[in-house]
């Protein structure tokens, strides 16, 4: 078999891959454009990509593909018709990155809910040397314990990031932007309920009709102005001109966010430049952790192997 990646990159260069050697023979490329694609899958029997797209422009002279694996949950990259009606197989990998996701949640609203950046700052610039105080109250936060917690899309990530919120003495609430989501563990609500009462909100829902611009400056008139916004995820579920202006206005206090609508960043973005301590943004790294990363790919390989010995 001839197991050919698009864009090794997308998965770190730290990590051991030589298990695919023991399935075929593999050749990896750092990145492919869509051309670069169409040459390069020519001979593939299998393709291992994570956003290039898969259809009959990239993947037409590949008279023997068999199999596409992408090393991501979504697949909005493939042209599934396509691949159907050639009878290419695809699979995906699901729930690989639950606990990174969720953990990497919690570090974007506790550094800007306790203002870590300006204490950071303070410290680091030789304020708090010339200080008499042994303490520093110029910017106060608050206990998470008590607060209420809203929840936008609660699948697996989301009802993990309840549990936590939970430890952390929240009341967890929830808004499910399918309408088919629903659990008795946590009290459910409308989107205007949620937006109206949490002091934090955070997003775990997919890009889809309903969740496409739903944080928009409707949405954030309705929040509290010490509210909290932070979405793990997808970049266009919030308005970015919008939240650019929410935050500039005080029209709620801060936001986390580690996804974008353009990744990398466009520098046509709101955001570029944008030096607001009540702004946290990290490149899309929420699923990216050493064990995520690694248990993605091992079931990557595990998915070839069972396909080559069906």
């Amino acid at each position: 078999m001839n197991i050919v990646f698009l864009d090794r990159k997308s998965i770190g260069d730290d990590l051991d891959l030589s298990a695919f050697d023991k399935l075929g023979n593999v050749v990896m490329y750092d990145f492919s454009t869509p051309a670069e694609a169409r040459e390069r899958t020519k001979d593939a029997d299998i393709i291992v990509l994570n956003k290039t797209p898969i259809n009959e422009h990239t993947t037409g002279l590949a008279d023997h593909l068999k199999l596409v694996c992408v090393t991501a949950t979504g697949t909005n990259n493939l042209d599934n018709d396509y691949l159907d009606c050639r009878g290419i197989q695809w699979r995906n990998v699901a729930g690989y990155s639950t606990e990174s996701v969720a953990q990497h949640t919690f570090a974007l609203l506790l550094y800007v809910w306790e203002h870590l950046r300006y204490y950071d700052e303070y410290v680091k610039s030789g304020s708090y040397a010339d200080d008499r105080l042994f303490t520093h109250f110029a910017q106060n936060f608050r206990e998470l314990s008590g607060k209420t917690w809203g929840i936008i899309g609660l699948g697996t990530i989301g009802r993990k990031v309840a549990q936590i919120a939970e430890a952390f003495g929240c009341k967890v609430q929830y808004y499910s932007t399918s309408g088919r989501n629903h659990t008795d563990d946590y009290k459910e609500v409308s989107f205007g309920e949620l937006l109206a009462t949490s002091d934090i909100v955070s997003i775990h829902a997919p890009l889809n009709a309903q969740t496409e611009g739903l944080m928009d400056a409707a949405a954030f008139k309705q929040m509290k102005k010490t509210a909290v916004l932070i979405n793990v995820g997808r970049g266009p579920i919030i308005a970015e001109n919008d939240l650019a202006e929410a935050l500039k206005s005080g029209t709620i206090a801060a936001a986390g966010l580690d996804v974008l609508t353009a990744e990398p960043m466009s520098k046509d973005s709101p955001f570029f430049g944008l030096k607001d301590s009540r702004l946290f943004i990290t490149p899309h790294i929420a699923w990216a952790s050493v064990e995520a990363r690694t248990r993605l790919m091992d079931i990557i390989a595990d998915q070839i192997r069972e396909f080559i010995t069906q």
